[in-house]
């Protein structure tokens, strides 16, 4: 009975969120212009459409990708993750590592513990670091955002750009060999790790379930992060005029991508509060490469990472990172603006 009520929940929902969200244009218009008759000539009617539209657009794409991607990862555990990683050759591990980033859980958070696994594990420095690129650089909710914001073109040039920052950022920092920066503790420590035992097989409905809890879980603690950054880009969007922002973001301010990923490092935020942002700044004429090296920036390399990294990495081997990829960034920027 269970099971029957699942086979009829899920489609009968799937068929509401398509129906909601093909409605939502047309929607946040008449809630904006009509129901708050606001102006839609003047700034602040610009900026509060733009807000009631984003707001459960973004929230809606997110809760559909992250359920997704949680009934993916029910298959894919961490032990799983250090099994596939532990003794594989580099850069063919690299390679590995940066896809398994894309779908595997992975915050600041569980970084230190991972990153011990990982390597106690047997699993290669270069590698690990591969993983470490990737996993908040490219994950379902910068790939899932970016499609819905700008179409499949500019999320697969982001995800290929980005894979290729992780695989050679951690292929060359591997090809180093600064294993002695490794803070000893971390060599010295024993992981826990699951030689091969079997476990039961999981039922669909649990990993419904999974995927249930993943939606709770994630979006309840990044909603606020998002309804911050769309404030920003509703800002942007209504008040920023679009030449200013193009003298400054443009393609002709060569040094606009240096300083987009200076000013993206010190930063914290995740791709659901930054990705508003972005879509803002491109929309004032800011170039694509200039605006996805910042978005990259502030993901992949925040000082609250960094600090945290600090417990398990000397200063020389996390300056090496940092410096790898954000020269690895830099020519995505470059780039991305040469090309389009």
């Amino acid at each position: 009975m269970k099971k029957i009520r699942l086979y009829i929940l899920i489609p009968l929902s799937l068929l509401l969120w398509l129906f909601v969200f093909s409605h939502l244009d047309i929607a946040s218009k008449f809630l904006t212009y009509k129901v708050l008759q606001f102006s839609p000539t003047n700034h602040f009617g610009k900026a509060a459409e733009f807000f009631i539209f984003e707001v459960p657009k973004v929230l809606m794409l997110l809760v559909m990708v992250v359920f997704g991607v949680g009934i993916l990862r029910s298959f894919i555990t961490p032990e799983r993750t250090r099994q596939m990683l532990a003794g594989k050759k580099e850069f063919y591990g690299n390679v590995l590592a940066a896809l398994l980033g894309i779908v595997t859980p992975f915050c600041t958070c569980s970084a230190i513990p991972l990153f011990i696994g990982f390597l106690t594990a047997g699993v290669p420095l270069g590698t690990t670091f591969s993983f470490l690129v990737s996993a908040p650089m490219v994950n379902e909710i910068a790939l899932a955002l970016l499609f819905g914001m700008f179409g499949w073109k500019v999320a697969l040039l982001y995800l290929s750009t980005g894979l290729v920052i992780a695989i050679l950022s951690g292929w060359i920092l591997g090809t180093l060999h600064l294993e002695k920066w490794v803070e000893p503790w971390v060599l010295q420590s024993k992981a826990n790790v699951d030689h091969g035992v079997l476990k039961p097989k999981i039922a669909w409905s649990d990993r419904v379930q999974y995927g249930l809890t993943s939606v709770k879980d994630i979006v309840g603690k990044v909603w606020l992060y998002i309804i911050i950054g769309i404030a920003v880009g509703a800002g942007i969007h209504g008040y920023v005029p679009q030449d200013f922002m193009a003298s400054i973001m443009g393609k002709s301010s060569w040094w606009a991508v240096p300083i987009a990923v200076l000013v993206g490092i010190p930063m914290y935020s995740n791709a659901a509060g930054i990705i508003p942002v972005v879509q803002a700044l491109l929309g004032k004429g800011a170039a694509l490469g200039t605006v996805l090296a910042f978005m990259m920036a502030v993901i992949s390399l925040s000082l609250p990472e960094i600090l945290i990294l600090r417990k398990v990495l000397k200063l020389p081997l996390i300056l090496t990172f940092v410096g790898i990829v954000a020269c690895g960034i830099l020519l995505v920027g470059y780039l991305f603006n040469w090309l389009l």
